[in-house]
């Protein structure tokens, strides 16, 4: 099978860094993949075609953005290292009137930024994202950019764990539901430390997502509202993880001033509306649980306001 990027080895990586002066930075989470294999896994996976756009976050040097560039109609990449646009410039350059590179930070993205390239609607994240930011790039892309449909990405294992995690183990937590009210999972493999260069200190996967639309009782799509409301639920269910329900949300909306005041006194009422019991813990309770609470804590913030 022929190469998907000239650029996944260490000697064309190296090569690349060197004749542009540069070094890999320790600070902003530089691990370069150098295994094709793994491109060609991670292009099977998104399922890229013809048809796609799409957005990458932290291209490098553009070894996965080369194998994207092959597959998808367009790519978008994202990059806040102010070194790297002009290696993109150079190896990207044969697909230049299909690639665009949006130099900012990742969590600054605004829709207005992919707007002002002819209208630019994402519909896959194909990323090996920067470790220190991978959770949060994920949760809010699939918050803000309603044209994204699948996330297929690069992340530490850990936060892979915690992004297919079910309920009852130790990587299910808050961000495991806030992420599930838009995503699930679609499929997941494992890459050792030895496909990167340099070889990071932690074990890696890559995860397919999928976005889902979430539907009340009456078969509507839940509103903005109420997905909000069950985020902030789960970040009450465990904000003291080893505590009750009660007791975990007791505490978290006491700290929140006069309105998270008026819900801590009413949290009875909302257990018994939405049909959970408060003496269970967070970990213990499936994603329709948060809904329900999400959708009881909707109904009384709307009341009072």
């Amino acid at each position: 099978m022929a190469k998907l990027s000239p650029l996944a080895s260490v000697s064309e990586t190296r090569a690349v860094l060197e004749a542009h002066g540069l070094t890999t930075k320790y600070s902003l989470g530089q691990n370069f993949l150098v295994n094709d294999a793994i491109l060609q896994k991670i292009v099977a996976l998104a399922e890229v075609g013809p048809d796609d756009a799409v957005l990458e976050v932290g291209p490098g040097i553009g070894t996965l953005t080369i194998a994207l560039l092959q597959h998808a109609a367009r790519v978008v990449s994202v990059e806040r290292d102010p070194d790297l646009p002009a290696v993109l410039a150079e190896t990207c350059a044969p697909w230049a009137d299909r690639f665009a590179l949006v130099e900012k930070d990742a969590l600054h993205l605004a829709a207005d930024d992919l707007a002002a390239l002819g209208g630019f609607r994402p519909g896959k994240l194909v990323a090996n994202l920067p470790y220190a930011v991978a959770a949060t790039v994920v949760l809010d892309y699939f918050e803000r950019f309603t044209s994204l449909e699948s996330a297929t990405v690069m992340v530490q294992k850990e936060v892979a764990d915690r992004m297919s995690a079910v309920p009852g183990t130790k990587s299910y937590g808050a961000y495991t539901v806030k992420l599930r009210l838009y995503a699930e999972p679609a499929g997941r493999f494992g890459v050792g430390p030895g496909n990167f260069f340099p070889p990071p200190r932690v074990e890696s996967a890559v995860v397919r997502l999928n976005r889902r639309t979430l539907h009340g009782e009456d078969g509507t799509p839940l509103d903005a509202a109420t997905l909000k409301a069950a985020a902030t639920m789960a970040d009450a269910a465990f904000a003291n993880r080893r505590k009750t329900l009660s007791n975990s949300c007791k505490t978290y909306f006491a700290g929140r001033g006069a309105e998270g005041a008026r819900v801590a006194a009413v949290l009875p009422q909302l257990f018994e509306q939405a049909e959970v019991d408060p003496k269970l813990r967070g970990e213990a309770l499936a994603l329709e649980d948060f809904i329900r609470m999400g959708q009881a804590l909707s109904d009384m913030q709307r009341r009072v306001s």
